[in-house]
């Protein structure tokens, strides 16, 4: 953010204001920490703030302070519409296009509400009045953190603050070992535990919390893990007849695609999940050092992220998904070779 942006935060946010504050569909940990963070910062300056989700979220998200407070549009569509139309001030947040935001897309799309993104993907687009944009950093934690710091505010961060923004740089950089994790990075987090974060805490909610199902679930994963020497590549697959066998909740498959990377001499991983409801196998995409799995995503699989992570979709049947994957690999050899 630049002096002006700067400056013109400031003016909005110097008189009281109906504020949405809104994650992509799907949330993940940096997506729900950023917003609830930001929302009992903006609470604490005395603003009208309301956190909306598109849907629902992985159970091992919901401890976080303010949880109880935010509003799912599926579960609550009148009220969340209301809140929208109501809204003077918009903040989105970890995202940057409205088609990432689902069925919420139209009601942002006519909104009379000014527009605040503050996000770290590449390629942003400009439905936003005040762009906050910085593929650099670490999550939209990291990014809320300096947003508060800008605004000269970094000193009335609170403990509930502090656990929401460090859960979001925690999980958006595995537990700080993913290559987006800077100095500056490790500096934040140390003021945040300064400031209350509960590090050991957090890891454990995150963590720490498994069911019996999702373990027995990650082993039929990695039972179906498919091995490519040649291309430095392996991938996963779950078929919903899995999924349903081991009472498949929102989030369980969470991480499961980084286990490839744990092989020796493995850059790119991938998962493929089939989901009937939407009638789409999901895939996430993962890679270490130079490949560029937000470009593969965007040429192949209607998807982007960022260099290392992205994610994907594809409306073939599981089998036919993998082999179109497979039949992929020989144009990149070089690159995965680099």
């Amino acid at each position: 953010m630049n002096f002006e942006e700067i400056n013109a935060v400031k003016a909005l946010l110097s008189k009281p204001q109906k504020i949405v504050i809104v994650p992509h569909k799907n949330p993940d940990g940096d997506a729900i920490g950023s917003t609830l963070g930001l929302w009992h910062f903006l609470k604490n300056n005395g603003q009208d703030a309301t956190v909306i989700v598109p849907n629902d979220y992985p159970r091992f998200l919901k401890w976080m302070p303010g949880n109880e407070h935010i509003i799912n549009f599926e579960r609550k569509n009148s009220e969340a519409k209301e809140k929208i139309n109501q809204a003077t001030l918009i903040f989105t947040l970890d995202f940057n296009h409205l088609g990432r935001i689902g069925q919420m897309q139209s009601e942002l799309e006519n909104a009379k509400a000014t527009f605040i993104m503050i996000d770290h993907h590449q390629e942003p687009a400009d439905y936003a009045k005040i762009t906050y944009s910085d593929v650099t950093m670490s999550s939209t934690c990291e990014m809320v953190y300096t947003f508060i710091e800008k605004l000269g505010a970094v000193q009335t961060i609170t403990s509930e603050i502090a656990n929401c923004l460090y859960t979001g740089i925690m999980t958006d950089t595995g537990s700080f070992k993913f290559a987006c994790t800077t100095s500056r990075t490790h500096r934040v987090i140390a003021d945040l535990i300064d400031k209350g974060a509960e590090n050991t805490k957090i890891h454990h909610q995150i963590y720490d919390t498994n069911t019996p199902n999702r373990l027995h679930l990650l082993g039929c994963a990695l039972k179906n893990m498919v091995i490519l020497e040649k291309y430095r590549t392996v991938y996963i697959t779950l078929t919903q007849e899995e999924l349903d066998a081991y009472e498949y909740k929102k989030g369980d498959t969470e991480g499961f695609v980084n286990y490839g990377l744990t092989l020796d001499g493995i850059i790119f991983a991938v998962i493929f999940i089939e989901n009937k409801e939407e009638g789409i196998i999901k895939i996430s995409f993962r890679s270490v050092g130079d490949f560029s799995v937000n470009e593969f995503a965007r040429k192949h699989f209607q998807g982007g992220g960022h260099d290392n992570a992205a994610g994907g979709k594809s409306d073939l049947s599981i089998a036919e998904t993998t082999k179109f994957f497979e039949s992929l690999l020989p144009n990149y050899t070089d690159r995965l070779w680099i």
